[in-house]
């Protein structure tokens, strides 16, 4: 009877290769998950970046709009302003005629800490017509 106990309990639990192949499987489903979260955080840096850039471009044309109702000949050109930590901006103020103009708002994040807006920074560029007013 002892015997028939002993020889029951040998075969429970679980083999060497059991084991190196279970390991081997999750480390296989573990890496393109860690990609997938890898690729997922960057993109959600990217998407936070322009949508952050988009407000303050948003916010930078209001400004302009309503400086525009009573200083209409003034020039609104700026290069690489600074709006907000590292973002900047600038802004391409051009003539259409004396009572419309074409105003361009470039927003990035100032990547290199330079504090100039290069163009493989911009992340948004609005632009909209300026009419004069009477």
């Amino acid at each position: 009877m002892h015997r028939e106990l002993k020889n029951a309990n040998r075969f429970t639990g679980f083999t060497l290769v059991e084991v190196v192949v279970a390991s081997a499987l999750l480390i296989i489903a573990i890496v393109p998950i860690l990609q997938a979260l890898t690729s997922a955080q960057v993109t959600g840096r990217i998407i936070e970046r322009k949508t952050r850039s988009l407000t303050l471009a948003q916010g930078k044309l209001d400004e302009i709009r309503a400086r525009s109702i009573y200083n209409y000949d003034d020039s609104f050109s700026e290069t690489s302003v600074s709006l907000d930590s590292s973002y900047l901006c600038s802004v391409v103020d051009t003539s259409g005629g004396s009572n419309i103009r074409t105003i361009e708002v470039l927003v990035g994040y100032d990547e290199n800490n330079n504090g100039v807006l290069g163009n493989d920074e911009v992340e948004v560029t609005l632009a909209t017509l300026v009419a004069k007013r009477w």
